[in-house]
């Protein structure tokens, strides 16, 4: 299959993923104001994809980064290693005092119709320190990379991230990978990064060199400076409205050659519909619903992206590629933590229907 897209069949890696690395200090569900002790998530949108993709589908992956030479930085790196993802680091060295440092996420998991509620810090983030210049592409992507990845967090944290991002996605384009590109969008961030208008100036600079884009249609919205579309969605499952957009999207960006995303209907905390759509070459594809009962929701985005582009990588059908997708974010959301403890053989069960009954 080639959805459009220029996929080369082998090279060095499979998949390369830019972004920052962060920790997620996580109580359970205990609120913060009460809680006594976390645990520690590694974590960070496109390592999320790439852990995924090494982890359970059993890909080669790899991070560009920031590493602070620290304790904190040491554990985060440890983590790294042990989803088999290749690092590949722009190395800083912390003051013992106020940084650099490796951005912390504070996110309880809320129960019942309490919601979780995430913050941050990202003061003195090293990862927001990444500039053109710090990797040499040409020496990246020597070996082949098939597939390139980044998202809209990143590209927010400061002045120099966006035009990395770009820059990576311009020399991804002229080695021969494909691309794509979660567009995330953060309201909060762009604040600080300048506001609406800034963000859609910059990300139009990434996008130029983008195939494939991830996000619903308030990303699109947002990101791309797009209208809302004249169709309103009957709920949050209903794909009307992201279908609507489509046409607006390729008119803008007419390279890019796949758009898509999650449906979520959260009842509670602890209970959702889940669904997935996609645009791929021109058609349409919707995964189905599935009711979800969820440990831990964050992270089910980014298990959906590698499902979706691990089934792409494969040359599955379209739809099956999407039902990957969908099926292992549906997982991921019944783990501890940010990245997948699930394997590719439970990924394809679920996929075609399988059950929660005991496997003997």
């Amino acid at each position: 299959m080639s959805y459009g897209l220029n996929i080369r069949k082998d090279g060095e890696l499979d998949f390369l993923a830019l972004g920052a690395l962060v920790h997620r200090l996580d109580p359970g569900i205990i609120p913060f104001r009460k809680a006594t002790e976390c645990k520690i998530h590694v974590s960070g949108g496109e390592f999320n994809v790439a852990a995924n993709l090494s982890d359970c589908f059993r890909m080669k992956t790899a991070i560009m980064s920031a590493m602070v030479d620290y304790p904190i930085g040491d554990m985060i790196a440890e983590r790294v290693r042990a989803m088999g993802v290749k690092p590949i680091y722009k190395h800083f060295e912390h003051n013992g005092a106020t940084g650099p440092n490796m951005a912390t996420v504070y996110s309880d998991r809320g129960a019942g119709v309490r919601p979780p509620v995430v913050f941050y810090n990202r003061a003195n983030e090293a990862g927001a320190m990444l500039k053109p210049g710090d990797f040499d592409w040409k020496a990246i992507f020597a070996g082949g990379v098939r597939w390139v990845h980044s998202g809209g967090i990143f590209a927010a944290l400061s002045p120099t991230t966006a035009p990395l991002v770009a820059g990576m996605m311009k020399a991804a384009k002229e080695a021969g990978a494909v691309t794509s590109f979660d567009l995330n969008f953060r309201e909060k961030l762009w604040k600080i990064s300048g506001g609406a208008d800034k963000a859609v100036e910059t990300i139009a600079t990434i996008v130029k060199n983008v195939d494939v884009l991830i996000g619903n249609e308030e990303d699109l919205q947002k990101g791309l400076g797009i209208p809302g579309p004249d169709v309103h969605a009957k709920s949050k499952l209903d794909p009307a409205a992201f279908f609507a957009m489509i046409d607006s999207v390729v008119k803008k960006h007419p390279h890019v050659k796949i758009v898509a995303t999650t449906l979520r209907e959260v009842h509670s905390t602890n209970r959702h519909s889940w669904s997935a759509v996609a645009w791929i070459d021109g058609k349409t594809y919707i995964a189905p619903t599935a009711e979800l009962d969820v440990v831990d929701r964050v992270g089910g985005g980014d298990g959906f992206a590698a499902g979706f582009i691990y089934g792409l990588l494969t040359g599955e059908k379209p739809e099956d590629a999407l039902k990957l997708g969908w099926a292992h974010g549906a997982l991921l959301t019944t783990f501890i933590g940010d990245t997948t403890m699930s394997t590719v053989e439970q990924v394809r069960a679920f996929a075609k229907g399988g059950s929660a009954r005991i496997q003997r």
